[in-house]
């Protein structure tokens, strides 16, 4: 049932914050058309002008999430009563490689748990070290398991043995968890209902929270940046029938699996392509807004970034599938459904996007090469509106979540320093680079040699530089533009100095 609500204040900042992105776009658009510059010059302008056009459409569409969330929010009425009679049989996958034994079995203590008779649990193991398999055998009888390996050469990572599994099951539903989640009793009592009451639903994704979070930055970082996707853009996509799987602490119908042929195998973001897929065949999709299963966010910095670079290298790969599907079947999908997908699958162009805005104030000091070409008044009167208004929104809505600001902007921080991350991942998957699935260390292990950190630490150098030559320059032209520059250097160089809060070894 989808229930609307009454506009208020909410209402009244989300309208002036779309407003303040639609005027600051024509400003900007309209000042690069009739500005004088020169070649090397207007390719810099071009440059910025994408990546604000980036992060604008991306700010746009976090908006319009928030305004669906928040004014045509879904009421998802779970009829546990009608399972009383006869409960459909549920198949719990956990796909495993390399997994350590302790993470194992928390994860299996909490799904043997489950408050659902007619379940029968799974450890796909897809290790290759002796020690690894001997532990699955060893967990396999301990919480008696359904043992599971490839009797075939090793294909497609996760997706490959959840398929190769997949042709041997006769239950009705398929839940899949990753091997560090602990769902929650309750898990398919809330879950299952719904798929049954919705023939036409492919799956249910549930959010995904990190439980390790009080002593450990990195983690609670990775988690309030999880927080943001999976409040208001999870429940606004929901509501366009346009949420994906987000690969763990999901159940799936088996029927719509089989239907498309299972899980993508051509990406390491599986989830991601085969929601596409469901979606294009005429399937629906849910996010249910609870917490029902707790795991373990990435606790160094080489482990986060491990994870970012795989699921920023798969989401893009799986772009280029999506713009080729637009192109060759435009009327697959309706055309919010195209917006979402667009939106989920570039996120991680960020990257690219921060780089020139990080690069252009740089140019500007150092080496007197405009890439904004208004005066600072009408740079501010534009900007600033635009800037407080969707920060200001950002904070409040999630505020009204009990996230706390700081929380928040360390989520942010974290988010930042790994640019070039997502630079590198974006080039490999635009230049079509083979990837390998790579398990997320589960160890809190040692810190990042600083030289393996040479583009944050080199932009951090290069910013102090063009402060302090812009600092002279200003004392002799007293230009405005060089205090506006000056402003977005240290802002750089500041947020980027989180690379050494975060880069630390912790015991």
């Amino acid at each position: 049932m989808i229930k609307n609500r009454r506009p208020g204040l909410t209402f009244i900042f989300l309208l002036f914050t779309i407003i303040a992105i639609l005027v600051y776009a024509v400003i900007r658009s309209t000042l690069l058309l009739f500005a004088d510059y020169n070649p090397v010059e207007k390719i810099w302008a071009i440059l910025l002008i994408s990546g604000e056009f980036f992060i604008l459409l991306h700010a746009m569409g976090y908006v319009l999430n928030i305004a669906k969330a928040k004014f045509k929010s879904q009421d998802i009425i779970v009829k546990q009563g009608g399972l009383n009679q006869k409960k459909p049989y549920v198949a719990i996958l956990v796909p495993a490689r390399h997994e350590p034994k302790e993470v194992l079995e928390n994860t299996f203590i909490s799904i043997n748990n489950i408050n659902y008779n007619n379940k029968k649990v799974y450890l796909l193991d897809d290790s290759t070290d002796e020690k690894y398999k001997q532990e699955a055998e060893e967990l396999s009888k301990e919480y008696n398991l359904t043992l599971f390996r490839r009797t075939r050469p090793a294909h497609g990572a996760k997706a490959g043995i959840i398929n190769d599994c997949l042709e041997n099951l006769q239950e009705d539903y398929i839940a899949v968890f990753d091997a560090d989640q602990n769902p929650l009793p309750d898990f398919l009592t809330i879950t299952i209902p719904i798929l049954e009451d919705d023939e036409k639903l492919a799956f249910i994704q549930t959010p995904q929270f990190y439980s390790n979070i009080e002593s450990n930055p990195i983690a609670r970082g990775a988690t309030f940046q999880q927080a943001v996707f999976y409040e208001y853009i999870c429940e606004g996509k929901s509501l366009s029938d346009s949420m994906f799987c987000c690969g763990t602490n999901v159940v799936l119908r088996r029927e719509a699996l089989m239907q498309i042929g299972g899980f993508d195998e051509s990406t390491v973001t599986e989830d991601l392509a085969t929601s596409i897929k469901l979606h294009t065949r005429g399937w629906k999709s849910l996010y249910y807004p609870h917490v029902y299963a707790f795991g373990m966010g990435p606790e160094n910095l080489t482990a986060y970034f491990q994870q970012q670079f795989r699921w920023a290298a798969g989401t893009i790969s799986v772009f280029k599938k999506i713009l080729k599907q637009f192109l060759l079947k435009p009327f697959s999908l309706k055309t919010v459904q195209w917006f979402e997908y667009f939106l989920s699958s570039t996120y991680y162009f960020t990257g690219l996007a921060l780089s020139i805005l990080m690069l252009c104030p740089l140019l500007y000091l150092i080496f007197k090469i405009p890439s904004f070409f208004a005066r600072p008044e009408i740079y501010l009167f534009s900007f600033l509106p635009y800037i407080i208004l969707s920060m200001s929104i950002f904070y409040l809505v999630l505020r009204k979540r009990n996230y706390t600001p700081k929380d928040l902007f360390i989520g942010q921080l974290l988010g930042i320093t790994a640019f070039s991350v997502y630079m590198r991942a974006a080039i490999s998957a635009l230049l079509g680079m083979s990837l390998s699935f790579g398990v997320t260390s589960k160890s809190k292990g040692t810190t990042i040699p600083y030289f393996r950190l040479w583009p944050q630490i080199g932009f951090i150098l290069l910013n102090f530089i063009a402060i302090v030559w812009g600092v002279n320059r200003y004392i002799y032209e007293l230009n405005p533009a060089i205090l506006v520059n000056g402003f977005w250097a240290f802002y750089h160089m500041s947020v980027l100095s989180a690379i050494f809060y975060f880069n630390r070894e912790l015991r």
